[in-house]
């Protein structure tokens, strides 16, 4: 049992690491593949053979003679099929097909109002029915469906664990999907599926690491580490949200919300803000104080908007300054809401950093943004080796 286990695993291994050389790969041979992944040219064989036939890779070609027969060329067939992918918020959806290029061919971004969030798994229901009927090649096939979700997940079953904006505790949506709709599901943490996008589509370029933070209604973060999702051991890495950023906070319970996200998130500095101004009599803007006005404002040197920014600025660079010593992350992204205007954040935690830590990490904001969930399904759905399967909902 334990033998044929390791067996598995390593046909796992071996098989994503020959499919990702040869998705960030022009044209490779077969002995080339070999030489660059230092793997027996059977065990290439054997796993591309398998991959053709799911119709991830085909041959294209032969490449130059040495002398010798030339050897075929392959190529990764990322036009050949869709993937679906959801990033599933409790205030918003994004939902997209793309190709396994992560060329999006369709996408939807659906708000809510207040009083539509009561049936959650019905407004998924919809959405997904919606993705599949939009139009595509009609040779195309979905090779399956991509949820991120804003909660702890247990992998490989999918279950949601805790996710109070969307009244799921304990909730296995990936079976529930699963039966529903007849195709491979995919349930992860959202955060972690954003960092995936971001590392694979976005300024993450391939990194071997990074930590992908993302500061909105709450805060959290994506850990990946040697190229791989690093989720701890209660699936609960990158929760940073519930980092303490000083002594102060100590002995305290927090319930919804964690320590650093009741001074750093989207809501807290909506709330901080709004204080603020109003104790000094500063008129609010026309759709309310938030951060993309507080930076305006900062931007524009009113010193109490300054002030606020170098506060927020000083939580989240304790944060990062402990990500960065425990992880030594290559690069960090900032995403969410509150880092659309966040420049002037991204500059402020940069400085704070210098000479504090032993290593600053490269710090950007993320190019992908909202999408960055929904094509982060493509790198993990694209490693699970079942064949496709075809749907008639192609035009």
């Amino acid at each position: 049992m334990v033998q044929a286990a390791r067996a598995e695993l390593m046909r796992r291994i071996n098989r994503s690491a020959v499919l990702n050389l040869i998705r960030h790969s022009a044209q490779l041979s077969r002995p080339e593949i070999a030489r660059q992944l230092n793997m027996s040219l059977p065990t290439v064989m054997k796993v591309v053979e398998g991959l053709i036939a799911e119709g991830l890779v085909h041959p294209c070609g032969y490449g130059k003679s040495t002398g010798g027969r030339p050897a075929e060329l392959l190529e990764f067939g990322g036009t050949q099929h869709a993937i679906i992918g959801i990033d599933l918020g409790g205030s918003k959806m994004f939902g997209a097909v793309a190709d396994l290029l992560g060329h999006i061919q369709y996408e939807v971004y659906v708000e809510h109002a207040e009083n539509e969030l009561k049936d959650p798994l019905e407004r998924l229901y919809s959405l997904i029915s919606a993705l599949l009927a939009a139009p595509r090649p009609a040779t195309q096939q979905v090779w399956g469906i991509g949820i991120g979700v804003p909660s702890i997940t247990l992998r490989p079953e999918g279950i949601v664990v805790n996710a109070p904006s969307l009244g799921w505790r304990d909730f296995p949506l990936q079976q529930i999907l699963s039966e529903r709709f007849g195709l491979r599901i995919l349930v992860e943490n959202d955060v972690n599926l954003a960092c995936l996008g971001e590392w694979e589509f976005g300024v993450g370029g391939n990194s071997e690491s990074m930590v992908y933070i993302t500061i909105g209604t709450g805060i959290g973060a994506g850990v990946l580490l040697n190229g791989q999702i690093h989720r701890g051991f209660n699936f609960a890495a990158g929760e940073i949200g519930h980092f303490v950023p000083s002594p102060r906070f100590l002995g305290q319970r927090y319930e919804g919300f964690g320590a650093l996200e009741h001074v750093a998130s989207g809501l807290s500095i909506q709330k901080r803000t709004a204080e603020v101004a109003e104790r000094l009599k500063i008129p609010s803007p026309a759709g309310g104080w938030g951060a993309e006005p507080l930076f305006a404002a900062a931007n524009d040197g009113q010193a109490w908007a300054a002030e606020l920014v170098d506060e927020i600025a000083d939580y989240l660079a304790v944060a990062v300054a402990g990500v960065s010593v425990v992880l030594n992350p290559e690069l960090i992204v900032f995403s969410g809401g509150v880092m659309k205007s966040g420049r002037l954040l991204v500059t402020r935690v940069q400085r704070r950093l210098q000479g504090a830590i032993p290593f600053v990490p490269r710090i950007e904001l993320s190019e992908i943004g909202y999408r960055a969930a929904a094509l982060g399904a493509i790198a993990l759905l694209s490693e699970m080796s079942t064949a496709p399967v075809k749907v008639t909902h192609a035009v």
